[in-house]
């Protein structure tokens, strides 16, 4: 069994490119330092960096961002994932901060994933931390990541990965994105992830994605192999 049959956000990856998100403030507008944002959103599967947490099949989740000053930011997001054990939910607790430095955007900040239900003994639950940053290039974006855990899902020791990706705009309310990344573990089980999809704007609030996912590691497993994804996110 592979490492990542019983693994799980990407917090990281590209989906949803053509959504803007919207905040609302959290006390009387203009008076408050802090915007608050929320999301739902449904997929035909939950694919985290090229690997099926769902089992292949339906998703639900939903979150709530908090940010202060344009700058510092917290949140949470909750996911029904699928593993071959009694785990029912993700839920992902994260913080960081993003500077701007000239023309590229960073974004400094660590995510707890924890695991509702997690079979006692399992080591699902880890904390990963992330460096990740984006410039504008003409119409496009283009981003790239490092994620670190120091002791990563199932106490599989350390894990690193790293994400180039990108997205632009090819017409009013359609976006084009992508993203290629490499999982890299301690425990046997590296490999290479990939994805490309298409994002249109319903309206300003609701958008939807459809996505190609890959990995170069088909023999670790069905939940590694090529799919496409269907996804509609609500963003208020």
């Amino acid at each position: 069994m592979s490492l990542f049959r019983l693994r799980r956000h990407s917090l990281a990856g590209a989906g949803f490119a053509a959504i803007s998100l919207f905040a609302v403030p959290a006390f009387a507008e203009d008076t408050s330092p802090i915007d608050l944002s929320f999301n739902v959103g449904a997929a035909t599967d939950y694919v985290w960096r090229g690997v099926s947490q769902t089992d292949e099949s339906p998703q639900i989740s939903g979150g709530v961002d908090a940010t202060v000053g344009g700058l510092v930011y917290a949140g949470g997001w909750l996911s029904n994932v699928d593993f071959g054990n009694d785990t029912d939910f993700e839920l992902d607790l994260y913080a960081g901060v993003r500077p701007q430095l000239g023309p590229v955007s960073l974004d400094l900040g660590v995510v707890y994933y924890g695991y509702i239900n997690a079979p006692t003994g399992s080591e699902q639950d880890f904390i990963e931390f992330k460096v990740a940053g984006s410039v504008p290039v003409g119409p496009a974006t283009l981003g790239a990541g490092v994620y670190y855990s120091d002791d990563f899902f199932g106490g599989t020791g350390k894990a690193t990965y790293f994400e180039l990706n990108g997205s632009t705009p090819v017409a009013e309310k359609v976006s084009v994105s992508g993203a290629v990344g490499y999982q890299d573990v301690d425990y046997e089980g590296d490999y290479t992830t990939w994805n490309l999809g298409v994002g249109y704007a319903l309206t300003d609030f609701l958008g939807v994605d459809l996505r190609y996912h890959d990995t170069d590691e088909h023999d670790f497993g069905d939940l590694y192999e090529s799919r496409v994804v269907l996804g509609l996110k609500a963003a208020f």
